[in-house]
């Protein structure tokens, strides 16, 4: 009930433009593809579940991104949705995003789904940050890949295939994130959102 009557207390705040900034998480993590629409957001639903069955009570801030502004502002692509709700996540609150250079400081991951935007995201990082980016199959080298594809110009067995790979990635980064330590609070106020996501409502 004291739950209950918090939340309460939070919504009506917000909505009278008093609300006060959530504590800062833990753990902060943030999945990253081109156009923040099929591969990351997918991503990003699939840890969130992991972590709500697995580990419900570690502290982690759960977010993905784009390097490109193509689609900032829409939700996933409707087939990673479909594709996505078949294994019970449902991706529709999600927004697009473009990364932002204050992303660096602020996420201790920053795991990109292929090379290329790897590659895109260390152009603008800072160089004190660049060791936080990171392929996200780095944490499943047992699949045999180093990539996510993207399955957005495909039909839909390479939405299916990147969930496969998705689910395997995040066993191993939830691994890491029970077997390391927290880093250092950052300095930078949390990144910018263009929706609200589960766990900030």
């Amino acid at each position: 009930m004291k739950n209950v009557l918090a939340k309460v207390r939070e919504v009506a705040a917000r909505a009278m433009g008093r609300a006060e900034p959530k504590p800062l998480a833990a753990r902060r993590v943030l999945f990253v593809c081109m156009g923040n629409i099929c591969r990351s957001p997918t991503a990003e639903g699939v840890f969130r579940k992991l972590l709500e069955a697995r580990a419900p009570d570690l502290d982690v801030q759960v977010d993905s991104a784009g390097t490109h502004a193509y689609h900032v502002g829409d939700p996933p692509d409707a087939r990673a949705q479909r594709a996505a709700l078949r294994r019970g996540v449902d991706l529709s609150a999600q927004r697009a995003r473009r990364v932002t250079e204050q992303d660096f400081a602020y996420f201790e991951l920053v795991l990109a789904m292929d090379e290329q935007n790897r590659e895109a995201l260390l152009e603008i990082c800072p160089v004190e940050h660049r060791g936080r980016v990171r392929l996200l199959l780095e944490f499943a080298p047992h699949v045999g890949y180093r990539e996510v594809p993207d399955p957005y110009y495909g039909g839909s067995n390479g939405f299916e295939h990147v969930l496969d790979l998705v689910e395997e990635a995040a066993l191993g980064v939830l691994q890491h994130l029970q077997q390391t330590e927290p880093p250092p609070a950052p300095s930078t106020p949390g990144p910018p959102s263009t929706s609200p996501r589960p766990d900030d409502t």
